[in-house]
């Protein structure tokens, strides 16, 4: 379990540093997950151990919101003012979201039948 949160929060380090270093205009634990699915990708697959932590994790992931739920209550004024601008931007970006997932699972599926009928 030690092992599966060093990783983690190292590549959460790591993702902050390169951020802070580089001036990258994205945050850094977005960047750390990058990383760590690059490292996925490289290895072909996870590290179990990292796996285990990460399932335990997203089981108190509800918690994880309540930090951003109470920001949200600090800044009603500029919901208030920016509301419908923000609100329509997660109505579109959700439905690019949906859009892209869709294609993307037909495409893997269509590569996986194809992948089945090759000898």
């Amino acid at each position: 379990m030690l092992y599966g949160i060093t990783i983690i929060f190292a590549a959460l380090f790591l993702g902050e540093a390169l951020c802070i270093l580089l001036h990258l205009p994205l945050p850094g634990s977005v960047l750390g997950m990058l990383l760590l699915l690059l490292a996925a990708l490289i290895k072909r697959g996870f590290d179990l151990r990292v796996v285990e932590v990460s399932n335990h994790l997203l089981r108190y992931m509800a918690l994880l919101f309540i930090p951003a739920g109470v920001g949200l209550m600090t800044l009603g004024d500029l919901l208030g003012q920016q509301g419908l601008a923000l609100l329509l931007t997660m109505v579109f970006s959700t439905v690019v979201t949906m859009a892209v997932t869709g294609l993307v699972l037909q495409w893997l599926l269509r590569r996986q039948r194809r992948n089945k009928d090759a000898p």
